[in-house]
């Protein structure tokens, strides 16, 4: 077995955030893993999230971010229980990576809970069709939609979204692990995003009248 340095503990504190005896602890039962010792560290993060999501969590910021050069904006309230928690720098940079999350990767609802029914079983039908002109089986068709509607929750759901700095991480990753590392129960409640010009319809020019005009120049 490994043994387990004050340099490999230190390592694994910042990858993490955990507490140095939940690192030491965490290094010796994975035998100095260090990747090991990082799962099992989410592992116990999460467990420890757990507990605290039923708390009330009434504080928080609403952050804003922009970006691009002012073509994407994003405003997204995040809560936490005290107002103490929410005016630390650990906190506020978690609303601001959350922030950019949304900026980059667009989602469209904060959970799944959110995606209206007929969103979802819209969803089902065009996968359905897609998975039959592919030829597959009608028997495995089902099971291939349930796969193909949990990858739509991926890319839809922030909270399922991969962490644009980590993609082995989820974004419920990142905030249960600030949650065990905060002690506070933190959720992400509403984002709202813009994009310049989205929804508009350019305006195209008139080839025809160009070309008069270029004649008569």
């Amino acid at each position: 077995m490994q043994m387990v340095t004050a340099q490999m503990v230190k390592e694994l504190r910042e990858r993490t955030g955990a507490g140095m005896m939940d690192c030491k602890k965490a290094l010796t039962e994975t035998k100095g893993d260090l990747e090991k010792a990082v799962d099992f560290l989410r592992e116990k993060g999460l467990a420890a999230a757990a507990k605290k999501a039923g708390r009330v969590a009434a504080e928080g910021v609403v952050e804003a971010y922009i970006h691009g050069g002012g073509r994407i904006g994003v405003l997204v309230e995040i809560n936490c229980e005290t107002d103490f928690v929410a005016k630390t720098d650990n906190f506020k940079a978690l609303a601001r990576d959350i922030a950019m999350q949304i900026a980059a990767a667009n989602p469209s609802f904060v959970r799944r809970e959110e995606v209206p029914a007929e969103i979802v079983e819209h969803e089902r039908e065009v996968l359905r069709a897609q998975a039959l002109n592919e030829g597959k089986p009608a028997n495995i068709v089902e099971k291939m939609i349930t796969g193909r509607v949990e990858k739509y929750y991926k890319e839809v759901c922030l909270l399922e979204q991969a962490f644009i700095k980590d993609p082995d991480r989820t974004v419920t990753q990142l905030i249960n692990e600030s949650i065990s590392k905060i002690g506070e129960n933190i959720s992400v409640r509403r984002f709202t995003r813009y994009q310049l010009g989205e929804g508009l319809e350019k305006k195209s020019n008139d080839f025809a009248a160009e070309v008069m005009a270029a004649v008569k120049s």
